[in-house]
């Protein structure tokens, strides 16, 4: 008897999504000539200290950016 080896979804998934830190992403970002604003940064050293979590931060982001 043969067995293989499924991977089941999740698994898939999880190979598939990789999370990388932000001194990473700044260094990515940096060869494609992409930096952070003094506001950006900024904004993000207060989302540090407020604690916000993830879906906190984008929601700030966009009311920041969003148009009148």
């Amino acid at each position: 008897m043969q067995t293989r080896n499924k991977k089941s979804a999740a698994d898939k998934r999880a190979a598939a999504t990789q999370v990388i830190g932000r001194e990473r992403f700044a260094k990515i970002s940096a060869v494609e000539g992409i930096k952070l604003s003094s506001a950006m940064k900024k904004r993000i050293a207060q989302f540090d200290r407020d604690g916000l979590s993830a879906a906190e931060r984008r929601r700030e982001i966009v009311k920041a950016y969003k148009k009148s």
